[in-house]
């Protein structure tokens, strides 16, 4: 991916944990790398085409002395996010925050934070089968909207399937919704949390009733297995209630791990399942 580099941007501002800091203000300086397709640009010879990096500058600098922060790095994520949302050209920046005035009574160069950014493609299950399903899932998928880090959400239709794994339960309301994300995989998994809390979400049984439920199914192409979190899902495979939003959703997504597409996945599931009715 090309770049569009910004180097020593100087801003005057009051961040720091100290009060004279926030009273008195120091200098910081931001180094910013955009990355950005330029070839149209390069053809066409048009602003338009591309990220006016002044603007990008100003943009910083707005960022940056709007609020006070106690925290360099908490500058740095605010300049990220405001960049990737007001430039649709951006796909992902680096972004350093430098305070070479840091109150550190030892000789130093600076101090400086460097974080990178960039937008991520998501699919996200969801699901309920208690209470008033449809609103909490409308209210759960109003506040993935509503989050200031995800853009371009897509819903699928809502389909009533049977419960899977601990069947003594009602029907289920299922569907997903794609959508393109700055956080974390991990921060993604928290905001989710913090929705299904909202909505009243209990985990008193494995596989149990639940008011809402959000998985994360895919995250870009990445793999991740640890304590928190398994991407792909380590079952929607076997999973029609997952495979037929996701279908709709994104049919050429190719699971990283299985090497088909969620098309695939699904009419291979639907074979198998006519298959194994014939035989019973």
């Amino acid at each position: 991916m090309d770049k569009i580099c910004i180097d020593e941007l100087k801003i005057y501002a009051y961040h720091g944990v100290f009060e004279h800091e926030q009273i008195n203000g120091q200098y910081f300086y931001v180094n910013a790398v955009l990355y950005v397709d330029t070839e149209k640009a390069g053809t066409t010879d048009c602003l338009e085409d591309s990220v006016d990096y002044g603007a990008v500058c100003h943009t910083i600098a707005e960022v940056m002395t709007k609020e006070k922060y106690k925290l360099i790095e908490t500058a740095a994520q605010t300049a990220a996010d405001a960049i990737l949302r007001t430039y649709s050209l951006v796909k992902s920046v680096d972004i350093e925050v430098r305070k070479p005035d840091a109150p550190i009574d030892m000789e130093f160069g600076s101090v400086s934070v460097k974080i990178h950014r960039g937008w991520h493609d998501v699919l996200v299950a969801v699901g309920s089968n208690l209470g008033d399903s449809r609103s909490y899932i409308d209210n759960g998928i109003r506040a993935l909207e509503e989050n200031d880090r995800i853009k371009d959400l897509r819903r699928s239709e809502l389909i009533v399937t049977k419960p899977y794994g601990y069947t003594d339960q009602s029907d289920f309301l299922n569907g997903a919704v794609r959508f393109r994300t700055t956080l974390s995989p991990h921060g993604l998994l928290d905001l989710l949390h913090d929705i299904e809390n909202t909505a009243g979400r209990t985990r008193e049984i494995h596989w149990g009733p639940r008011t809402l439920d959000l998985d994360i199914i895919f995250y870009d192409h990445e793999i991740i297995d640890d304590d928190d979190l398994i991407v792909p899902h380590t079952d929607m495979h076997n999973r029609s209630f997952v495979l037929i939003p996701a279908a709709e959703l994104m049919p050429d997504y190719r699971h990283p791990v299985l090497g088909m597409t969620t098309a695939q996945l699904l009419r291979r599931l639907e074979e198998n399942d006519q298959y194994n009715s014939s035989r019973s």
